[in-house]
C-alpha cells in the first residue's frame, strides 16, 4: 500500500453508498418527472393536434355542406326560371295567337263595316246630303301597283258628277284621317294623269266601328265625312254647322 493511501473505512463506504444510491434515486425521480412532462406535452400536443384536425374536417364538411346547399339554391333558382322562362313563352305563343285571329278577323270586320255600308241605307244618307249615287264599287285599285303612288280605296261611291272615297277601319284614329287624305291626292293625280277628261270632283269619307270624339272633328276639320257603325247600322256622323265638304 502507498504511504499516500489512506485505507476507506466502513463507515465510509457506507457513507459513499448512501449518497450514491440517493443521487440515483433523486436522478431516476428527475427522469421520471421528465418523462411524465414529455408524455403530458406530447399528450397535450396530441389533443391539440386532434382538435384542430377535428376543425379542419367539420370546416371542411361546413364548406361541403354550404357547397351543396348552394348548389341546391342554384339549381332551384334555374328550374325556377326556366320554369317561368316556359310560362312566358306559352302566354307569348297565346298572345300570338291570339293576336293572329284578331288580325284575320280584322279583315272581316272591315269587310263587315264596308258590307253594310252597301247593303244598308248609307246610301240613302248621301242622298240626303244631295248625292245622288249611281254606281258603288269595292276594293278599287289605282295607279301602278306596288309604288307609292298606288293606292286601293276600300269603298267608291259615283255618280256623274262626284266621286266619293270612303276608307274604313275597324277602329278610326287620327292617322288613318292623315293618310286617306294622303290618298285622297294620290287619286285625283292619277285621274289627271291619264287624261280622260274626268273632271268630276271627289270628296272623302272615312269610316269604323270606334271612332273618338277628336277623330271626328279632325276629320270633319278636313272636309271628310264620317260614318259610324252601330251595331249592324251605319251612319254619317252629322257634321258641324258650316261644314263644307272638301273637294279634291
Amino acid at each position: 500500500m502507498s504511504a499516500q493511501q489512506v485505507p476507506i473505512t466502513y463507515e465510509q463506504m457506507m457513507a459513499l453508498f448512501l449518497e450514491t444510491r440517493e443521487q440515483m434515486r433523486e436522478q431516476v425521480e428527475t427522469d421520471r418527472k421528465q418523462r411524465k412532462e414529455w408524455e403530458e406535452a406530447y399528450l397535450k400536443r396530441e389533443e391539440e393536434l386532434q382538435k384542430r384536425r377535428e376543425e379542419w374536417e367539420g370546416a371542411d364538411r361546413k364548406q361541403r355542406e354550404e357547397k351543396k346547399e348552394a348548389d341546391r339554391k342554384r339549381k332551384e333558382e334555374a328550374d325556377r326560371r326556366m320554369q317561368e322562362t316556359d310560362r312566358q313563352m306559352q302566354e307569348t305563343d297565346r298572345k300570338i295567337r291570339e293576336t293572329g285571329k284578331q288580325i284575320a278577323g280584322l279583315g272581316s270586320r272591315i269587310g263587315e263595316i264596308v258590307e253594310n255600308m252597301i247593303f244598308g241605307d248609307i246610301l240613302d244618307q248621301f242622298r240626303d246630303l244631295g248625292y245622288e249615287i249611281s254606281v258603288r264599287s269595292l276594293n278599287v285599285k289605282f295607279g301602278i301597283k306596288s309604288t307609292k303612288e298606288s293606292g286601293e280605296i276600300d269603298l267608291l261611291l259615283e255618280n256623274g258628277d262626284v266621286v266619293i272615297l270612303i276608307e274604313a277601319k275597324t277602329n278610326l284614329k287620327v292617322d288613318d284621317v292623315r293618310d286617306h287624305l294622303a290618298r285622297m291626292e294620290k287619286y285625283r293625280l292619277w285621274v289627271d294623269s291619264r287624261d280622260t277628261g274626268d273632271k268630276r270632283r271627289l270628296i272623302g269619307a272615312v269610316a269604323g266601328t270606334i271612332v273618338a270624339e277628336n277623330v271626328v272633328q279632325f276629320a270633319h276639320d278636313n272636309g271628310f265625312y264620317v260614318i259610324v257603325q252601330a251595331a249592324r247600322d251605319v251612319e254619317i256622323v252629322p257634321p258641324p254647322e258650316g261644314f263644307v265638304a272638301r273637294e279634291w
